[in-house]
């Protein structure tokens, strides 16, 4: 199986990526390919903005929603000064609703587009991070905002774009998500609420909504606050789960 490790932790020496080395030599052991986004390491640009809307550029998108979305427009309004906005004009003067969308969507981030290659190369994936705030840290949430994008991840039927949360089409054809996670706190104050928040989050809006078929969530606790033998078994652990996969 060919699996996507998408990691988010900034120092290279912590315990989350001893977790991450053991998991891929796990992998290894039983077979599978491997690659590894590191977030931190790459600098990905986390923050969702105005150049992301373009994966919203479709010409299957209701009537109504086109229009409400004025393409025409958006584009004028992302040229910048007037002369910009003088030539954005001049340029999509002779161009139809569908063209303009076309030429939107062809102006997608190329960093998105990047890690959706990656990510469409996968028959499964992995995550390895902290526990920040009872979630994902910024840039591992940002990269879901930005990379489980509109057409890719998911899309939506008319109803849908009304407002119905059943209305969401999943895309994803992935078999499988391990989620693993370190956190600070002990088992016992997870188990008072926040797992169960952090699964309907996480586990099945982030993975299985879209479409990922089986999603397992391993916690790795108060990492700090245990001992060598109890750092040792969970980095054990790391390596069954990668050979386990």
């Amino acid at each position: 199986m060919r699996v996507l490790i998408i990691y988010a932790h900034p120092n290279p020496r912590s315990f989350c990526h001893a977790l991450l080395s053991r998991f891929v030599d796990g992998l290894k052991q039983a077979g599978h390919e491997s690659d590894v986004i590191d977030l931190y390491a790459e600098g990905f640009d986390p923050v969702f903005g105005m150049k992301d809307f373009a994966f919203f550029a479709r010409d299957d998108l209701p009537a109504e929603v086109i229009a409400k979305m004025d393409p025409r427009r958006r584009v004028e309004d992302m040229a910048g000064g007037t002369i910009k906005r003088w030539f954005a004009k001049r340029m999509l003067r002779d161009k139809s609703e569908t063209d303009i969308l076309r030429l939107i969507a062809r102006n997608s981030p190329a960093d998105v587009r990047a890690h959706q290659e990656r990510l469409a190369w996968a028959d499964g994936m992995a995550v390895v991070a902290p526990v920040f705030w009872m979630g994902f840290p910024a840039i591992l949430k940002g990269w879901i905002d930005r990379v489980f994008s509109y057409g890719f991840a998911y899309s939506l039927t008319e109803e849908g774009w009304k407002g119905d949360v059943n209305g969401r089409v999943p895309l994803l054809k992935h078999e499988k998500a391990l989620v693993m996670m370190t956190t600070f706190f002990t088992e016992d104050h997870y188990r008072t609420g926040f797992e169960a928040a952090m699964q309907l989050t996480i586990d099945d809006w982030t993975f299985r909504y879209p479409g990922v078929q089986t999603v397992e969530h391993e916690y790795f606790y108060a990492v700090r606050a245990v001992d060598d033998d109890g750092r040792r078994a969970y980095l054990d652990r790391a390596f069954q789960l990668g050979k386990s996969y």
